[in-house]
């Protein structure tokens, strides 16, 4: 009796999975991906917020609502306060100035005001929504990075047509440099955006004094790129030096608001450095950078007199027979000026280290076989810092509050997947954010900084949980070395069938910067993968060594091989794929992007009789035609490494190509330029070798808009096409 009940119930279950699949719809790209039609019809509206000090603010589209007091609790009817666009549009002169559209990227930055930064089409504005009314406008738009606004001062850093101006608060415009031209350019980023540079203006914290960057690339080659939206393509060059050939020269400019002054950092010859990381001590009188020679073997921190430019004092060293790369600025206690925290590997982890420049010393404040990922500034009462880092799990990001004292650390968050937080801009008291875990979509929270107390503002489910969507696992194995553990994802077909065999395709990055298996919802997986488990495909991801966020050594493994130890790690995580009794080892796919594409190419070439087809998108081919500073970080020069560059050109490879691979890059990539790939279409073509090849004119290293469906479309119908 109970065995029929039994059977009766797993016949009911059954049927009703059954049901529900065939009401499950089978996603498309468009509604998979960012660029398409129905994408962002799917997503949730998630919970925006941004920080008034130590209080919690709501940021959507239209409207501005306090969520917590400075106390973290739900404010009361006294202290709340909500105002929308249609508000301030009101009070705009909205033909003048233009109209605010959206308030999901307001700013509030006066802990002890009741204003908020805006931006409209035409200007950006102080709103008062206390008096209700628009306290500061000035005609220029604080956005995406073309306005560096001081809220000490309402002016702005402008960089327009290569020369620098400030605009002041009362709206009137100062040239700080006059001859700009495409050969010299006045504050932007410089040195290719490494070293953790993004941008070119630094003010001081009273905003009377501004540094910025100057970058002379008169020396550096052009790049022949074209611009074919003409009746007669134009010639649209880009300033590229690739390694081995000259850089350009960058000096570093002080501006001073009061006099209209410039005078220039006293660093010597710029002739083959690197400038980095600027930052202003608290009383403005010292700037501080990181400076570095082209071998990228040292970095020195480096004092200088920001009234005069004079060298001062080289405060700190750091040398490595591989390499050195500085990433972040030192950050000045709030509650010290004579002390300041500054990041280094020099351990072999990236780690905090408290330096005191009255004694002229510092003592490392975190240690373990871990990475600090970020330090997001203080809790000023506790005299902690308050960091992300990965000591709870190789693939996880959590966030701790660190005793500058003692150096305990208390987690925050609940230890499990990754956490991205942001902390209050007042006493540093609370943390808020979001977080996701291979089973939890996302989720919004916030915390106190000075003792774990997590609580959920908002949840959220995937948006494609009407779809039939793929099971993704991740596991670890060892790498080449027979040591390192390795992590990998691994997405199973829709309907997966364990006495099946399945094509089986390897998604590939390997390169410097980068960890494609986190414990984020799905292990990472994405949208595209998804597509093509509903296809019935098994994707396969592993994160090599020489990838990032797992000490120096992990990383710098590579240095003047590059494709060597990845394709080696790679393959061990092929071996594990071919042993699965449901992978058809005689259909491998690879596909990859950017460094990617150099690792897809070359694991094609390299191991021709294992890979049946590849999609290979924007890759390096060589790497002398690489930038400099990339390029030379991890390869030296090609007069230094020969035998490096040779071994990793895929030139020579061509002819080792047997199966179906097709090449895809933008046509005006300023990155990997488009001569890696014609150079191995040419090299093809010699060898008697066949390839395939589509480009994306307009487009530069990842493509947008609908562009980014039509491209994974591609790639997906390749592998139909041949592997399937």
């Amino acid at each position: 009796m109970y065995k029929q009940l039994f059977t009766t119930a797993l016949a009911f279950i059954a049927i009703s999975l059954s049901v529900m699949a065939q009401d499950l719809k089978t996603p498309t790209l468009d509604d998979l991906m960012s660029g398409g039609k129905n994408y962002w019809n799917l997503q949730p509206n998630t919970l925006l917020t941004a920080w008034w000090g130590d209080r919690l603010v709501q940021t959507d589209r239209t409207t501005i609502t306090l969520l917590r007091d400075k106390d973290g609790k739900a404010p009361s009817a006294r202290q709340a306060f909500t105002f929308t666009a249609d508000e301030v549009n009101a009070l705009l002169d909205t033909e003048k100035y233009g109209q605010v559209v959206r308030m999901t990227g307001a700013e509030f930055p006066y802990a002890d005001q009741t204003l908020c930064l805006l931006t409209t089409q035409k200007a950006t504005l102080l709103y008062d929504w206390q008096q209700k009314r628009i306290a500061w406008i000035a005609p220029y738009v604080k956005r995406y990075g073309t306005a560096d606004f001081c809220p000490a001062t309402r002016a702005a850093a402008i960089s327009r047509d290569y020369n620098l101006y400030v605009v002041s608060a009362d709206g009137t415009e100062h040239a700080v440099s006059t001859d700009g031209t495409r050969e010299v350019v006045y504050g932007t980023s410089v040195h290719r955006d490494e070293f953790g540079i993004s941008k070119g203006t630094y003010w001081s914290p009273s905003g009377r004094l501004l540094a910025f960057y100057r970058m002379d690339q008169s020396m550096v080659a052009d790049y022949p790129l074209v611009d074919i939206d003409h009746r007669i393509a134009q010639y649209a060059p880009e300033k590229y030096p690739m390694a081995g050939m000259p850089s350009h020269k960058v000096t570093v400019g002080i501006y001073d608001t009061t006099t209209g002054r410039t005078i220039y950092l006293d660093a010597g010859d710029p002739t083959d450095r690197y400038f980095s990381n600027i930052s202003w001590s608290p009383d403005e009188k010292t700037i501080y950078m990181y400076e570095g020679p082209r071998t990228q073997d040292r970095a020195e921190l480096v004092a200088y007199c920001a009234e005069t430019g004079q060298r001062i004092e080289v405060l700190y060293t750091e040398t490595h027979d591989k390499y050195v790369e500085p990433l972040h600025p030192i950050t000045f206690l709030p509650w010290d000026g004579s002390k300041f925290i500054f990041q280094s590997m020099r351990d072999g982890y990236n780690h905090l280290y408290l330096y005191d420049l009255k004694a002229k010393q510092y003592k490392q404040i975190t240690r373990g076989e871990w990475v600090v990922l970020d330090l997001l500034g203080f809790n000023t009462r506790t005299r902690s810092a308050i960091i992300s880092s990965t000591e709870a799990g190789d693939m996880r990001n959590n966030t701790f509050a660190v005793s500058l004292a003692t150096g305990k650390r208390t987690r925050l968050d609940n230890g499990e997947g990754c956490h991205t937080h942001f902390l209050s801009e007042g006493e540093g008291t609370w943390i808020a954010g979001r977080w996701s875990a291979p089973k939890v979509y996302r989720e919004v929270e916030v915390g106190s900084t000075a003792k774990p107390s997590m609580t959920t503002l908002a949840s959220y489910d995937s948006p494609w949980r009407d779809y039939t969507m793929p099971e993704v696992v991740s596991g670890s194995l060892k790498a080449a070395d027979g040591v390192t553990n390795l992590y990998y994802r691994l997405v199973k077909p829709v309907g997966f069938d364990p006495q099946k065999k399945y094509p089986a395709v390897v998604y590939v990055y390997g390169g410097p910067h980068a960890r494609n298996v986190e414990e984020r919802w799905n292990y990472m997986a994405r949208p595209w993968e998804y597509d093509m488990a509903n296809k019935g495909y098994i994707i396969f991801v592993l994160d090599n060594r020489g990838s990032c966020d797992r000490g120096r050594d992990f990383e710098n493994v590579t240095h003047r091989h590059l494709g060597r130890e990845e394709m080696r790690d790679q393959m061990c995580g092929v071996a594990y794929l071919r042993s699965l009794p449901y992978v058809d080892a005689d259909r491998l796919g690879v596909h990859g992007w950017s460094f990617g594409g150099f690792m897809t190419t070359n694991l094609m070439c390299s191991y021709p009789d294992v890979f049946k087809v590849g999609v290979a998108g924007g890759p390096v081919i060589d790497w002398k035609y690489y930038e400099v500073m990339y390029g030379e970080r991890y390869m030296d020069t090609p007069e230094e490494n020969p035998e490096g560059y040779a071994e990793a050109s895929l030139l020579t490879k061509a002819k080792n190509l047997k199966g179906k691979l097709q090449i895809i890059f933008g046509y005006n990539d300023p990155t990997c330029v488009p001569q890696h790939t014609l150079s191995f279409v040419r090299a093809c073509a010699d060898a008697g070798v066949q390839l395939d090849l589509f480009t994306y004119p307009g487009q530069g290293h990842n493509m947008m808009g609908s562009d980014m469906v039509h491209l994974h479309q591609r790639i997906t119908q390749y592998f139909e096409d041949y592997l399937k």
